[in-house]
Parts: C-alpha cells; sequence; structure tokens
C-alpha cells in the first residue's frame, strides 16, 4: 500500500519560512518523479514545484521561484519543500504527489498522478 506522509506544516508570520517533508512508503521511490501542489479555499489544485526521480531536473511556478526549493533524497524516500519568503497568499493545503517516472517533462508529468498525500495546511499571516 502505498502512502504519502506530509509533515511541517503550520502556522507562520509573512516573510519566514518553512519546510515540508513526505516520506515515502510501499512505492519504489526512486522511479518516481514528485511534486508538491496547494489548494487554497475556492481554488483548483496547482502544481507548486516538482522533481525528477534523480533530481536532475526541477520546475517552479512562476509565483514561487526564487523562493521555494524542492528537494529528494532517494535513500530516505523522501521529498522536501523549503519555503522561503513566505506571503500570505501562499496560504493553502499542501499536497505530496508521485509520478510514476514517464519519459515527458516532469511538469506535464503532474497532470497525472498517481498518488497523492492527504495534505498539511500552511498558513501565512500578514
Amino acid at each position: 500500500q502505498v502512502q504519502l506522509v506530509e509533515s511541517g506544516g503550520g502556522l507562520v508570520q509573512a516573510g519566514g519560512s518553512l519546510r515540508l517533508s513526505c516520506a515515502a512508503s510501499g512505492l519504489t521511490f526512486s522511479t518516481y518523479a514528485m511534486g508538491w501542489f496547494r489548494q487554497a479555499p475556492g481554488k483548483e489544485r496547482d502544481v507548486v514545484a516538482a522533481i525528477s526521480w534523480s533530481g536532475g531536473s526541477t520546475y517552479y511556478t512562476d509565483s514561487v521561484k526564487g523562493r521555494f526549493t524542492i528537494s529528494r533524497d532517494n535513500a530516505k524516500n523522501t521529498v522536501y519543500l523549503q519555503m522561503n519568503s513566505l506571503k500570505p497568499e501562499d496560504t493553502a493545503v499542501y499536497y505530496c504527489a508521485a509520478k510514476r517516472a514517464v519519459p515527458m517533462p516532469i511538469v506535464q508529468a503532474m497532470g497525472s498522478i498517481d498518488y497523492w498525500g492527504q495534505g498539511t495546511q500552511i498558513t501565512v499571516s500578514s
């Protein structure tokens, strides 16, 4: 049974930092591209960042470029999202996602996720 378990969410003031972690089990982690999505109230779930199975390729949505960094540790079956300079508009539920590696750009691969985490709330106060 595949499980993606997020941790590290919470409440932070604008300008602060948080690091999300997603621990994966039940899958061959090194053969999956991983992504972080977020969903704010009344909005669609959108990809924030993604990383290829090897870590050699990354993607960031424009609004987080230069502030967020995605990384992975295949030995620990874990993907991370370091979030700096947080803004109130970053407030959302953040989801970890896994996509079996396929020969396509990772942003395209994030359009058909195989597994989702349960989500963790990030609230940025102004």
